[in-house]
């Protein structure tokens, strides 16, 4: 395959996670600010265990010491396109690195990770999800 193509799918991978990044993240903070303006997305049960189950995975990988499998495949392929170390193609990637990857001992990210966690389990006891919540029926048209 191309170096340039080979670039292209790192970035988008880099994407990939950002996005994931993201949804942990910023799920918590929407969790909360849902719960006080009364809004049911809040509470569905399926897209709360997909938001506790991606942070249990990034706890458990660090606690385990594993690196997570998108940053080596994203390595992999920035290293088979021969590109020199952690070096983004695009403007857009540049951005994204900075604000994925830090400059922390791997402790550091244990305890934010693990501490983030403990965070969205208390939420899940105080902002529990309906055990049937559905999305709203439309009316027909």
């Amino acid at each position: 395959m191309a170096p340039s193509a080979l670039l292209w799918l790192a970035d988008a991978l880099l994407a990939l996670h950002m996005l994931l990044a993201a949804f942990i993240v910023l799920g918590l903070p929407v969790i909360w600010a849902g719960a006080l303006a009364g809004r049911s997305f809040v509470r569905r049960r399926g897209w709360r265990m997909a938001h506790l189950g991606a942070m249990a995975v990034v706890a458990a990988e660090a606690l385990l010491g594993l690196a997570c499998p998108l940053t080596t495949w994203e390595d992999a392929l920035r290293r088979a396109a021969g590109a020199p170390g952690r070096h983004a193609s695009s403007f857009a990637a540049f951005w994204a690195e900075r604000v994925l990857y830090w400059d922390l001992p791997p402790r550091a990210f244990t305890l934010l990770y693990l501490l983030l966690l403990a965070a969205i389990l208390l939420t899940w006891r105080l902002v529990p999800p309906h055990p049937h919540a559905r999305r709203p029926r439309r009316p027909p048209v």
